[in-house]
């Protein structure tokens, strides 16, 4: 359809939206689809609310153990997870052949004649019902908690040892279990050490000083364009301020305690905190610069500018207000009971 061809009824901010889309970088455009995809994910299938989620971890930061790449979460009710493709890669395990009705991958490999007899009925019994859980990323995604992945290991090395010993198409997986329980003996004592002697909390003090690094400049940059013109648009939409401009320059106080909520409170812990210290407000409550201009440009501000993608994405699949604040909280990870950070803020 030529632009001249365009339907009469379609609306300016719609225009605006792909006219957004298309400055985007690759990276931003896959932002905003993936938003939009877990907002359909939402609507399309009910039963994914009681699946657990990821509240940390990212599918491109995998457990790296001697080689071996294994993306990992720590779900809301604090499970800590392997993937189930990943624990699969990681040990060798072959994905094709066949395979008896009923029985996943792992289950048909720990019933094996010759590695059965040490698998516990425990173990057994969670490796035969994997954890289904939604990724960050919006989709289900299959694992097991963490420690089946030693318990395996365990199993696999016993087996070897035994008088029996294993087939020979079982000794490269149980190579693989050799490596991954000696890299985590090394990570294992070096944790042990840090929690015995109270370094952990040092290195806690040393990650957020990292992160501050990271994302605050160390020079107030210029004024640039940060929140597109569609982050307000939806706002209003979305509230029905139809008699208010969303791209005049005086916008209610509501709008500032929601770009906090919405924006600021989901940058890494401190950062916020930080930026309200080198930008204080003056004796008539305002603030002399914007909080972005603090951020850095080769971090803070792409973070920013990626997490508002999503923000308008989801804006922009939600109908009302309400439905919104749901998907938003779902996608975030925001819990219902979360208190605001100090003045200025409000609970999304």
């Amino acid at each position: 359809m030529r632009r001249d061809q365009q339907p009469k009824d379609e609306s300016s901010q719609s225009r605006a939206g792909k006219a957004r889309l298309t400055k985007m970088t690759p990276e931003e455009r896959r932002e905003v689809a993936r938003a939009g995809a877990a907002a359909r994910w939402a609507k399309a299938d009910p039963e994914r609310a009681s699946l657990p989620r990821a509240e940390f971890g990212d599918d491109n930061r995998p457990l790296q153990i001697n080689g071996m790449s294994i993306p990992c979460f720590v779900l809301e009710d604090e499970r800590r997870v392997l993937t189930f493709s990943g624990m699969q890669d990681a040990l060798n395990m072959a994905k094709g052949g066949s395979m008896v009705p009923g029985m996943n991958r792992f289950e048909l490999f720990a019933s094996r004649d010759r590695i059965k007899p040490f698998i516990s009925n425990e173990l057994m019994e969670r490796i035969r019902k994997p954890i289904v859980f939604i990724s960050p990323s919006g989709g289900r995604a299959y694992g097991y908690e963490a420690e089946v992945l030693v318990e395996i290991c365990e199993a696999v090395l016993a087996a070897r040892s035994s008088e029996t010993g294993l087939q020979k198409q079982q000794m490269q997986i149980a190579h693989q279990c050799e490596l991954i329980m000696r890299g985590l003996a090394r990570v294992g004592i070096v944790a042990l050490v840090d929690e015995a002697t109270g370094y952990q909390l040092v290195r806690k003090r040393d990650a957020l000083a990292k992160i501050l690094e990271a994302y605050i400049s160390k020079e107030l940059l210029p004024w640039a364009q940060r929140f597109p013109l569609e982050f307000y648009e939806e706002i209003y939409r979305l509230h029905r301020w139809d008699d208010l401009d969303p791209a005049g320059k005086s916008k209610p106080g509501y709008v500032g305690m929601l770009t906090n909520a919405l924006v600021y409170e989901r940058l890494p812990t401190g950062v916020l905190e930080q930026l309200r210290t080198q930008n204080p407000k003056d004796l008539d409550g305002n603030r002399k610069f914007k909080h972005h201009q603090f951020l850095t440009e080769d971090i803070g501000n792409p973070h920013l500018e990626k997490h508002l993608a999503k923000v308008v994405g989801l804006m922009q699949a939600s109908d009302t207000w309400a439905e919104f604040k749901r998907m938003f909280r779902r996608v975030f990870k925001v819990p219902e009971n979360e208190p605001s950070r100090g003045r200025g803020s409000m609970r999304i």
